[in-house]
């Protein structure tokens, strides 16, 4: 709990007792700082709406308190004026958290935490749960929107643990009106790919702007694109381009891409990685199976995920499949060796299955194999409704028309994973 504490010497006590009766003001020789060095004076002094030289009255004392105070990056706080000198030890607090930026577009990095720092001395890149300073930078956002002639409202959220439920983020985001990207200008696109790109764009223009992620998920998906199609060497370049605008009561941010399609490539091999989770030999069945129409980097796309979907069935959900592709443009093939960084296994939390009744959640539970601290395997979740009702009649008749959704919620940190399995009839 943050406390407001004002101290004073004790020789000064009838003196200021008066002084604050009767209005008399002070010109404090200094004005000092002791407790947060992580906050320079000048920022303090900022913050507190205090300048050196300034002539002061008690209340104005216990005002400028009161502002630090407010913001809630100080956690407790004591001022003494002995006549000369006046004096504030400071207690930072210490459940500031990160500030994230959603939908705003606006350039989340150095540039943006500058801009706001300007605006607020004690923002470093981190707000309290609420109120404070949380409240200032929403403020503040709102304000850089309206400046480029962008009228919205900004809230902020919070995320938090999953096991201790401490407040980990804050997210400021618009609410209204909506905010989408439009990619507006295009170049190096072949005219062979003209009409597919153009389909791909007209896709990803519908998704919701992300600050951090959009211009990755546009890359990837039409990198995805010219990867199915063989064009091995492909580079694919998302930048913002230009500021944003209003059209039809939405906020569109612009985006340009710039392609370099190189050439068609067959694929010649695909070698495993050492120690793989798949065989040598179902790598080259998969490369190699008749696939009709279907180019052969769509085969080449489904390696990659098999190989990835091995891995997370022995509890590595954060394993990172990294192809290298080896071009020989003299025969126009392509050879892959793949890296994979496994990272951690994780483990089953618990399982809880929502919106049925006692007797047939304890069906479910007698059925369900993957106990509490094993591996786990999101395959198993994914498809255990659909195998228990083979192997019990009692559940295949009472599940008959009933749809199944899970969560499946994994902590970084503790490599923990929670399920819920919700069954909805139609």
């Amino acid at each position: 709990m943050r406390r407001l504490l004002f101290l004073f010497l004790t020789a000064l006590a009838v003196l200021v007792a008066a002084h604050s009766v009767t209005g008399q003001k002070f010109l404090p020789k200094s004005i000092q700082f002791k407790g947060a060095p992580e906050y320079s004076d000048e920022e303090l002094l900022a913050a507190a709406g205090l300048k050196k030289g300034m002539v002061l009255s008690y209340a104005d004392m216990n005002a400028c308190s009161k502002r630090l105070m407010d913001t809630g990056v100080i956690a407790t706080m004591a001022f003494k004026f002995d006549g000369q000198d006046l004096i504030f030890t400071l207690t930072p607090s210490i459940d500031l958290v990160p500030v994230k930026v959603d939908n705003l577009p606006l350039i989340p990095g150095m540039d943006l935490d500058a801009k706001l720092h300007d605006q607020l001395p004690l923002y470093h890149g981190k707000v309290p749960a609420e109120g404070g300073l949380t409240e200032s930078v929403r403020t503040a956002l709102e304000k850089m929107l309206a400046d480029e002639g962008l009228q919205a409202t900004v809230t902020a959220t919070t995320s938090a643990d999953l096991w201790t439920q401490k407040v980990n983020a804050v997210s400021y985001s618009i609410t209204a009106p909506q905010v989408a990207v439009t990619i507006d200008h295009v170049e190096g696109v072949s005219a062979l790919n003209e009409a597919k790109v153009t389909a791909v764009i007209d896709y990803v223009s519908k998704e919701p702007f992300d600050a951090l992620h959009s211009a990755d998920n546009m890359e990837r998906l039409i990198e995805q694109y010219y990867d199915d199609q063989g064009y091995a060497g492909a580079k694919i370049h998302v930048a913002r381009d230009g500021a944003p605008s209003v059209k039809s009561g939405i906020i569109m941010v612009p985006f340009s891409l710039r392609v370099e399609e190189g050439r068609v490539y067959t694929v010649k091999s695909i070698q495993a990685p050492p120690g793989a989770n798949i065989p040598q030999a179902e790598i080259d069945r998969l490369l190699s199976a008749p696939s009709g129409n279907q180019p052969q980097g769509v085969r080449v796309r489904t390696i990659w995920v098999t190989l990835s979907s091995h891995y997370k069935e022995k509890g590595y959900l954060d394993c990172k499949i990294t192809p290298h592709a080896v071009l020989d443009d003299a025969a126009d093939t392509v050879s892959y060796t793949v890296d994979v960084d496994p990272g951690p296994v994780y483990h089953l939390g618990f399982v809880k299955f929502d919106n049925v009744s006692d007797d047939l959640r304890n069906l479910l539970i007698h059925n369900w194999q993957m106990m509490p601290g094993d591996v786990f395997n999101e395959v198993y979740v994914a498809t255990f409704i659909e195998k228990a009702k083979n192997q019990d009649p009692v559940l295949r008749r009472s599940l008959a028309d009933v749809k199944t959704k899970y969560d499946a919620t994994a902590d970084p940190q503790t490599h923990v994973v929670n399920v819920v399995i919700r069954l909805e009839k139609p």
